[in-house]
């Protein structure tokens, strides 16, 4: 299937690794132009080099920590300029730590809203204008399967993705007739950074093994096994293509069925 988005300019978060990596890894594929941006461009660098060497396009490196209040600004603008414009904006970011959701900090909260929300609105919010004036543009948001199920040890993730996921369905119907789609997706577990971080995490807290930590989740995805990054990535290329052109404010699991309730 041809997805109708070679040459269209991508800006990717979190890029460095995991789900992040694998979406422009994707997009990459379809001949899109890429810039990534993450905290860290010694992580990126590789990333870069790599689509490169695959594709023959150059790719853009932006470096910010989306828990600055200045980084949204900054990346947006940064974007704009290095590739004249952004079509497809693919949101992400890692997660806060866990914690006991009954000893939380207002300190903590702030950061993590930051991270999770006020930093991809704000990016959002300052590319948006340029896609509605163009008549084309696409928001994916790389969100989590705790915005249907929260985790309770997950409490800054739970509340900081579900509140950006309130703000994208609210902005999809206002964009919507000027061409532009926004859609979120939402990873159960996959074989990432930030999921063996936590799988260590829950071992750590319980004095289980790791392995008996993910043999544990296992049990409860039908598909008997963890996703892969690729997975998910396939997802949100499909989401940024101009074959989903007719879908907007939708939230799609990619969970193996994990999440036992109706969509």
């Amino acid at each position: 299937m041809d997805l109708g988005i070679h040459g269209r300019r991508a800006l990717v978060g979190g890029a460095s690794s995991g789900l992040g990596r694998a979406a422009a890894i994707g997009l990459a594929a379809e001949g899109c132009r890429l810039a990534i941006w993450s905290r860290s461009t010694d992580r990126l660098e590789p990333v870069a080099r790599e689509l490169e060497r695959r594709h023959g396009q150059p790719v853009v490196v932006l470096a910010g920590d989306a828990a600055d209040p200045a980084a949204g600004a900054r990346i947006a603008a940064e974007a704009t300029a290095a590739l004249g414009g952004v079509d497809i904006l693919v949101l992400n970011a890692g997660g806060p730590p866990p914690v006991d959701p009954t000893a939380t900090d207002p300190g903590a909260w702030a950061r993590s809203f930051q991270l999770l929300a006020t930093t991809p609105i704000e990016i959002a919010t300052r590319l948006l204008p340029g896609m509605r004036a163009a008549g084309w543009g696409r928001v994916v948001a790389i969100l989590s399967s705790t915005v249907r199920q929260p985790i309770p040890d997950l409490a800054y993730s739970n509340a900081g993705r579900s509140a950006l996921m309130a703000w994208l369905k609210t902005v999809a119907r206002t964009v919507a007739a000027d061409g532009v789609t926004v859609n979120g997706v939402l990873p159960g577990r996959h074989e990432t950074p930030r999921i063996e971080e936590l799988d260590l995490a829950r071992a750590e807290s319980t004095g289980r093994t790791r392995e008996e930590v993910r043999a544990a989740h296992v049990a409860g995805i039908p598909l008997g096994r963890y996703g892969t990054a690729e997975e998910l990535a396939n997802l949100v290329v499909y989401l940024a293509s101009e074959p989903a052109r007719y879908q907007t404010g939708t939230f799609t699991a990619v969970d193996g069925g994990m999440l036992p309730g109706l969509p």
